[in-house]
């Protein structure tokens, strides 16, 4: 299992972005959240089986059909058991 948090850079808000970054976590059976940041960006953590993760991760540089992302920081972070689904926080 792996666990990353992720800052997507690039025209990302008012896009949707969140919702297909759920979406795709959903398809892939992933947990965590996904979020607006003040300064344009969006985060997320996510968890799952690795091959699931790599695969989220190249969803982020793609994003949604009117995102523009310019790029993504990605660090792998500790695995948080408590995490039961995927959602979209404010």
């Amino acid at each position: 299992m792996r666990a990353v948090r992720a800052i997507v850079h690039g025209r990302v808000q008012g896009v949707f972005y969140r919702a297909y970054t759920r979406d795709k976590a959903y398809q892939l059976n992933l947990v965590g959240w996904v979020r607006n940041k003040r300064d344009g960006t969006v985060e997320c953590q996510v968890q799952g089986p690795e091959q699931a993760i790599n695969e989220f991760i190249k969803f982020l540089y793609a994003g949604s059909p009117s995102s523009r992302v310019d790029d993504v920081d990605v660090i792998d972070i500790p695995y948080d058991p408590n995490l039961r689904n995927f959602k979209i926080t404010y």
